[in-house]
């Protein structure tokens, strides 16, 4: 070849500078989007290994903690007071704190150390040591420690049900969707308030079209959601946030105490509640006082784990960007997870708000959570599009809806979905979107149209929807509340309009709030509308060929995908 034929690379950036054609091409990959920065332990930027985190430590007198990590009784802040007193076992944490961090650990991973085993030690142990058990555990070690310590045998998932429009007609078709995928609890929001109690009621009639059986929630600051869940019109709450510093605390206008208060409120009237919490929210709102994101996080837990509540929702959640920009934070959200359920919590363990660009990267932050197994592998999988989803994206939506029932398939794991035909899903959603219809009628809310229905049905999301009156719908909304509409009051409306078997779904889910069956820590109804929680299905892995795995008819539901080339004709694809 000569010189002249010899292909010329000239890649040049826009400083001027030459670089390879491979870098170019690198530079343009999407996960070069992503925002990554070096740690800044002095402000909190750091993980999971801050030199600012306080050493393990504790001392009991007379009954009481009189000192932990480091920090005496008389210098504690009420997030040390409240843990000291309500979350550690006094009578064992000294016992416990003599264990060696990496001991524990190798409890945590060997599957002949039974949980109960292992909670009867975490129990007693301080923040700071729990930090160090974390430490000691790489990402691989967490996994199977998570697959051993989630409170529930059976894992689950939870989705968004959001309209950019806060249109009730589609989300009624999305929760009635959502049931029929698998989702065992579905979430909504608004973009403007005052609509929630129409879609809160859409999202509740939705979710029991079919076979039924999802808990509903509509996450608003805490009194709305606490009006609609005591008048039957929402399940369960989540959206009450803890946080891992005082003044982050004080900003919010709370305190260990008063989230304790408002959540003695809800199991008062048998409203299932867990709390939030997640990974690098204190450097968010600018006061992580040096510490690291997990060891604050581990304060939350336990602060949870003191006030007596079902679970926690965290993972990071909505500040899921700030641990996803440093060294090691995936890692550290899935070690929250496990501590949450290493102290005998629920764990609805994020994979919610988006944070990546890269595909790849999203599936990794997943796979932690998906592969073992938590009791809810996303606390908010959108199960709509994500330019609907009004908690700011998720982290999966429902264009992934064939990944993810694909991804189970192939390493025959339950992340909580099932591929359903087309068929199907038109019919719920048809009979949904009409229910919802037949009882706006009957409480003489504002008309939804014939057109309005079928535009639902069909719709991918609220591009495809016919839009509402907004003026009309929030005066039938403020209808709702002026007028005292409770959970009772839908199931006499669908009913009186001919949608008896959604009206004894619906009845079957609030019978379970004066029996108190939801309020056992990872409560969850069945497709059968009975109670499952770990009192009933308590999680019993101990290493290989025990515990859940996908098997019997619920592996093969797994197998069928939307396109499988049948084995009996070649020609024939099964959906």
């Amino acid at each position: 070849m000569t010189a002249s034929a010899v292909p010329q690379n000239h890649a040049l950036d826009k400083d001027g500078v030459r670089h390879s054609h491979r870098t170019m091409l690198l530079e343009d990959r999407p996960v070069n989007l992503d925002g990554f920065v070096e740690e800044w332990p002095e402000v909190g930027m750091v993980a999971m290994d801050s030199a600012y985190d306080p050493a393990p430590s504790v001392r009991v007198e007379n009954g009481q903690i009189v000192e932990m990590d480091g920090t005496v009784r008389a210098d504690f802040d009420f997030i040390d007071q409240f843990i000291a007193d309500k979350a550690i076992d006094v009578a064992t944490t000294e016992a416990s704190m003599a264990i060696p961090a990496a001991e524990i650990a190798t409890m945590l991973v060997n599957p002949k150390v039974t949980r109960a085993e292992v909670i009867a030690v975490t129990k007693g142990l301080t923040p700071a040591k729990l930090l160090a058990v974390a430490k000691t555990m790489n990402i691989v070690e967490i996994m199977m420690a998570m697959q051993k310590m989630r409170a529930r045998r059976t894992p689950a998932n939870q989705g968004h049900c959001t309209s950019a429009r806060d249109n009730p007609v589609q989300v009624v078709c999305e929760a009635a969707e959502a049931s029929i995928r698998g989702f065992a609890e579905v979430e909504t929001t608004l973009g403007v308030v005052r609509y929630a109690p129409l879609v809160a009621m859409a999202q509740q009639i939705g979710s029991q079209v079919g076979t039924g059986g999802p808990l509903t929630q509509c996450a608003l600051e805490e009194a709305t959601e606490l009006d609609l869940g005591m008048r039957g019109i929402t399940g369960y709450a989540e959206t009450i946030s803890v946080y891992g510093t005082e003044p982050v605390f004080v900003d919010g206008d709370d305190t260990p105490y008063s989230k304790a208060f408002l959540a003695s409120a809800y199991a008062s009237r048998g409203i299932k509640m867990r709390f939030t919490s997640g990974t690098g929210s204190e450097v968010q709102m600018g006061n992580a006082q040096g510490k690291s994101m997990l060891y604050l996080e581990i304060r939350c837990i336990l602060i949870a784990k003191g006030a007596g509540v079902q679970g926690l929702q965290n993972g990071s959640i909505s500040c899921i960007g700030v641990p996803g920009a440093v060294p090691a934070g995936i890692r550290a959200v899935a070690a929250e997870n496990l501590i949450a359920s290493a102290v005998d919590l629920e764990c609805a363990s994020g994979n919610d708000q988006s944070f990546s660009h890269s595909a790849m990267r999203r599936t990794a932050r997943l796979m932690p959570q998906m592969m073992p197994g938590t009791d809810f592998v996303c606390s908010g999988y959108s199960a709509v599009p994500n330019y609907d989803n009004m908690f700011a994206g998720s982290n999966v939506d429902s264009d992934d809806f064939d990944d993810f029932n694909t991804i189970q398939r192939d390493l025959q794991i339950d992340g909580g979905l099932r591929h359903v035909k087309e068929s199907e899903i038109l019919e719920v959603r048809t009979r949904a979107a009409k229910a919802l219809q037949a009882v706006f009628a009957h409480l003489d809310l504002p008309p939804i149209s014939d057109a309005e229905v079928d535009a639902a049905v069909y719709a991918n999301g609220s591009r495809e929807c016919i839009p509402r009156d907004v003026l009309e719908d929030l005066k039938g909304a403020q209808q709702v509340m002026d007028r005292n509409v409770t959970g009772l009051d839908l199931v006499k409306a669908l009913e009186a309009t001919g949608f008896s078997d959604v009206a004894s779904n619906l009845l079957a889910v609030l019978r379970q709030r004066v029996s108190g069956d939801l309020l056992q820590t990872s409560a969850i109804m069945t497709r059968d509308l009975e109670p499952l929680s770990a009192v009933n299905d308590a999680n019993d892995y101990n290493g290989p060929d025990t515990g859940y795995r996908p098997s019997g008819a619920r592996w093969e539901e797994m197998k069928r995908l939307r396109h499988v080339t049948s084995a009996s004709n070649p020609e024939l694809e099964v959906e």
